[in-house]
C-alpha cells in the first residue's frame, strides 16, 4: 500500500487523522451466541491479537472484560441488557439512531489518558445480509475492525478480508498495517498524519 493509502485508513470522513491501538491486554466476552460460535469469535480475536503481537488476558484489573461483543436480532435488545446504560452514556438515543439508520453493526471505543484503547463495545445485528455470512468470516471481520481505531471510512470501498479458495482471510496489506501499528517504536495513539507515513514505512517492510 502507498503511504497515502495507509494514511487514509486512519483519516476520518471529517478529514481528521486519528489512530489508536490497545494499550492493555484484551479480555473479550461475547453475548448472544451458542458455544460453537463463541469459540469461533474468540478464536478470531486471538488470531488477530497474535498477528498484532499484542496480548490477551483472562481478566482486566479495572474493567474485568474490556472487549464486549454483542450479537442480537433487534437493536431494542440492547435496552434490556442489565447495566449497559451505565457503561454507555446515551444508550437509548444510540439505539434510536441505529434503528433509524437500519444499521447492522456498530462499535464504540473507550480510551485511557495516553489515548490508547482501553475498552471496546461491538454490536452486531444479525439482519438478512449478515445471516448469510459464515460465522468465521463475520468473526474475523469484527476482530480486525476492533484491533485498532480505523477511520469511519476505512473499509467502505473494500473489505479488509479476501477469499482464498473460498475461505475468508485477512488481506496481506491490512495484516502488515496491523503488525506495524503495534511496533513498540510507534506511539499508542496519534493525531498527526505524519504518523501514517511512519506506519506505511513499517508496513511496507512487513508486507
Amino acid at each position: 500500500m502507498t503511504a497515502e493509502e495507509v494514511t487514509a485508513l486512519f483519516t476520518r470522513a471529517s478529514g481528521e487523522y486519528l489512530f489508536a491501538r490497545w494499550g492493555r491486554p484484551i479480555v473479550p466476552v461475547v453475548f448472544g451466541v451458542d458455544d460453537a460460535t463463541l469459540s469461533t469469535v474468540k478464536g478470531a480475536i486471538e488470531a488477530v491479537v497474535v498477528l498484532a503481537g499484542h496480548k490477551m488476558a483472562e481478566h482486566d484489573p479495572e474493567l474485568g472484560a474490556n472487549l464486549m461483543v454483542f450479537f442480537l436480532r433487534d437493536w431494542a435488545e440492547l435496552l434490556e441488557v442489565p447495566n449497559l446504560d451505565r457503561l454507555l452514556d446515551g444508550l437509548a438515543p444510540l439505539v434510536a439512531r441505529l434503528q433509524a439508520a437500519e444499521a447492522n453493526q456498530y462499535r464504540v471505543f473507550r480510551f485511557d489518558p495516553s489515548g490508547a484503547i482501553k475498552a471496546a463495545f461491538v454490536f452486531v445485528r444479525m439482519d438478512e445480509a449478515l445471516a448469510e455470512v459464515p460465522a468465521a468470516t463475520l468473526a474475523l471481520s469484527q476482530a480486525v475492525q476492533v484491533i485498532v481505531l480505523w477511520s469511519d471510512a476505512a473499509f467502505r470501498e473494500a473489505s479488509p478480508l479476501g477469499l482464498v479458495e473460498g475461505v475468508a482471510v485477512l488481506r496481506p496489506e491490512i495484516a502488515a498495517v496491523i503488525r506495524a501499528a503495534y511496533d513498540p517504536v510507534l506511539p499508542v495513539a496519534a493525531q498527526e498524519a505524519s504518523h501514517g507515513l511512519r506506519l506505511a514505512a513499517r508496513a511496507g517492510r512487513l508486507a
